[in-house]
């Protein structure tokens, strides 16, 4: 396996490390390259999708800080030729190792939150259920950029605790608002959460997207063909603007995906 991040992202990799070492120091453990980048490769518009680890939980100041400076190593996706949008999770690790269902993470940087940050508005540690989907992605696929590989670093996340951290994830979206501006996002997710309940493991979400488009009834197969030309770079993204078909497609996947885990009498 090729353990050296694609060559398109290094310099900004760079970058994003050396801003982390500045502003963690000996607090900085590890670093975790994973998602597309390592995992069935960069799409036009993917994010980089990192997971970093301290020793110590951040001070209010210091996670503050950290955020305003990631501003300016991150871009909406498409906006700047130098620079891709940035995914960020840090987390402590004695908060998950060893091992415990919610985890807590100290931090998030996305793109979704520059408006946020730029006012003044910065989200606290919080548990969160997401987490044990991101440890089990780094620790089967993963790029150590700092400390050691993540399969050796954290420990296994339960079968149980990941099936109810995906439920948990799909249990976020309920109404129109929960997905507006971020209709692509979701319905990939929706795609993802469906194959890893049925066929087990996580995969790219254009596979995941692929495989559902071969059990949903024909009403849902345009708009997800357009989602997934979307995310490929093939046309460009008109989800926003065909909320009412997001909507029932994001709806009867949410029941779909119920059914799945009705317990068998």
């Amino acid at each position: 396996m090729n353990n050296s991040p694609p060559q398109e992202i290094a310099a900004q990799l760079a970058q994003v490390r050396t801003m982390l070492e500045r502003h963690l120091g000996a607090n900085l453990q590890a670093i975790h390259l994973f998602g597309s980048a390592v995992d069935g490769g960069l799409k036009p518009r993917s994010d980089i999708d990192l997971l970093v680890s301290v020793g110590l939980p951040l001070s209010e100041d210091a996670r503050r800080l950290l955020m305003l400076d990631l501003l300016h190593v991150s871009a909406w996706p498409g906006s700047d030729p130098s620079l891709r949008a940035l995914e960020m999770t840090l987390l402590a690790r004695d908060q998950v190792v060893p091992w415990r269902y919610p985890p807590r993470r100290e931090l998030q940087f996305g793109e979704w939150l520059r408006t946020d940050l730029q006012a003044g508005i910065f989200e606290p540690a919080i548990p969160d259920p997401d987490l044990a989907i991101l440890l089990t992605k780094a620790r089967r696929h993963s790029i150590c950029l700092h400390g050691i590989p993540a399969d050796e670093y954290f420990d296994p996340v339960p079968e149980t605790d990941f099936a109810q951290a995906l439920a948990d994830t799909v249990a976020q979206w309920n109404e129109e608002e929960d997905w507006l501006g971020d209709e692509q996002t979701v319905v990939l997710a929706l795609c993802r959460i469906w194959y890893s309940l049925v066929a087990g493991g996580i995969v790219p979400k254009d596979v995941a997207l692929a495989w559902v488009l071969q059990r949903v009834p024909d009403e849902h197969k345009d708009l997800l063909q357009t989602a997934q030309a979307a995310y490929l770079g093939t046309a460009a993204d008109e989800l926003p603007g065909r909320m009412p078909e997001v909507s029932a497609f994001i709806h009867y996947a949410k029941a779909e995906i119920a059914n799945i885990r009705k317990p068998q009498s």
